[in-house]
């Protein structure tokens, strides 16, 4: 079994994020506004990076654990993120940036802007991408936002984390 994950593109403009972990239980958050056309595409990153990289002890992995989408911010009712997922975080954010701003990354340049990152631990050798890697990520990303721009409003993209091999 795995997380659920859906994505519901509504009428209004807004979306919202649930999980759904094999015990039934879920976490869900809605957007609104500039959110909620931001947060799917950032939500999809995550999951690009974390299915591509197999991690499993970062937001999604974290989230299948029991976290709360809430658990994430202040005031960190869970504490700190475990490394991985500050780590994942800041990787995430950076590839937000490039999908903002049109500059790619390469994988060096990439992996220093994640290791000046305030407050992050050293990074996991686990974690140093190199261009295939990225590429990887690239490529799972571009598919991801073609289905999530395909879903018609008032519609949900669903998907399974940890993925099965082969298919996001």
């Amino acid at each position: 079994m795995a997380l659920i994950i859906e994505m519901k593109k509504a009428t209004d403009g807004t979306s919202s994020l649930r999980c759904v972990r094999v015990d039934g239980t879920d976490t869900w958050q809605h957007h609104q506004g500039a959110q909620g056309r931001f947060f799917p595409l950032h939500d999809l990153t995550h999951f690009a990076v974390e299915s591509t990289l197999e991690l499993g002890d970062s937001f999604y992995g974290l989230v299948d654990r029991g976290w709360n989408v809430t658990d994430f911010g202040e005031p960190w009712p869970r504490g700190p993120m475990p490394t991985e997922a500050a780590v994942t975080e800041r990787m995430v954010g950076l590839l937000d940036t490039e999908r903002a701003t049109g500059h790619l990354w390469v994988a060096a340049e990439l992996n220093g802007e994640i290791a000046r990152g305030e407050n992050l631990p050293v990074v996991p050798t686990s974690l140093v991408l190199t261009d295939e890697r990225l590429g990887q990520i690239r490529s799972c990303r571009r598919d991801l936002f073609q289905r999530w721009q395909a879903i018609p409003p008032g519609e949900t993209l669903r998907l399974k984390f940890p993925p099965d091999r082969g298919s996001p």
